[in-house]
């Protein structure tokens, strides 16, 4: 079971958050705190205190906005750490989620809390934790936040075939759907290099393990992802041909 921690300068929000994490039967202990400062010396007790301490805590439920140091703030601060807690991001305001995923939250609920959208974001850092739990746990998968109704959620990187440029936004598509986020195609280009994502066109960024197959047509290169097929352009034609062929071995 989790013990959490939920930071909000707002005490009727924070009571109303303390109510419903207590509520969870996932959720062994749910203490609060009233801004930044405290969080951070309870934190820090936790830290001292170990893994396996009574003073452990799991995950942090931080609001963003709050007098002093913010969220993001103490987010910052925590990921200096060896082995924080998770941090779940609880706020009115819908225009931090792109900070979120650089901080690695695991989730971003906005406010008011739904029981169930909160719910949710239990049920992920549930799992999180339930999964680090091995002696040499795995690293969370990656995700991005994507804005659905006014609903955030987050995407596995995993999950994204390819990447189509929008101006100053992207469109992420998935087995399942596709979806616009906010973000230049060249900062998701650079950030995802080491996950195997390639540029083939001014247009396109591609997973190299969705590619299919590579066509050649009269001078014009293509790839097919799922059932898309995608151009490649001129200068980008050779070098992904050699990177194919090295990863294939051949």
């Amino acid at each position: 079971m989790l013990r959490v921690l939920a930071v909000d300068d707002e005490e009727p929000a924070l009571g109303e958050l303390l109510y419903l994490l207590r509520a969870d039967p996932r959720v062994r202990t749910a203490e609060g705190a009233g801004d930044a400062t405290a969080a951070l010396r309870r934190i820090g007790r936790a830290l001292e205190a170990g893994p396996d301490g009574e003073e452990t805590i799991d995950v942090v439920f931080l609001d963003i906005h709050m007098p002093g140091l913010t969220g993001l703030d103490v987010a910052r601060l925590l990921a200096g750490f060896a082995r924080p807690p998770l941090v779940v991001f609880v706020t009115a305001h819908e225009g931090f989620a792109l900070q979120a995923f650089d901080l690695k939250a695991v989730d971003y609920v906005l406010k008011p809390v739904r029981r169930e959208r909160l719910a949710e974001a239990v049920r992920r850092v549930h799992e999180l934790v339930h999964a680090t739990a091995a002696p040499a746990p795995a690293a969370a998968p990656e995700q991005i936040p994507v804005e659905l109704g006014g609903v955030t959620r987050f995407v596995p990187v995993d999950d994204i075939a390819y990447v189509e440029a929008h101006g100053d936004y992207a469109r992420l598509h998935t087995d399942h759907g596709s979806h616009l986020v906010r973000i230049p195609i060249s900062t998701l280009e650079e950030r995802w290099a080491d996950r195997g994502f390639v540029r083939i066109h001014r247009s396109h960024l591609v997973a190299l393990d969705r590619i299919e197959e590579l066509r050649l047509d009269g001078g014009a290169t293509s790839v097919r992802v799922g059932s898309t097929d995608l151009a490649v352009s001129r200068r980008h034609a050779r070098p992904l041909r050699d990177l194919l062929m090295r990863r294939a071995g051949g």
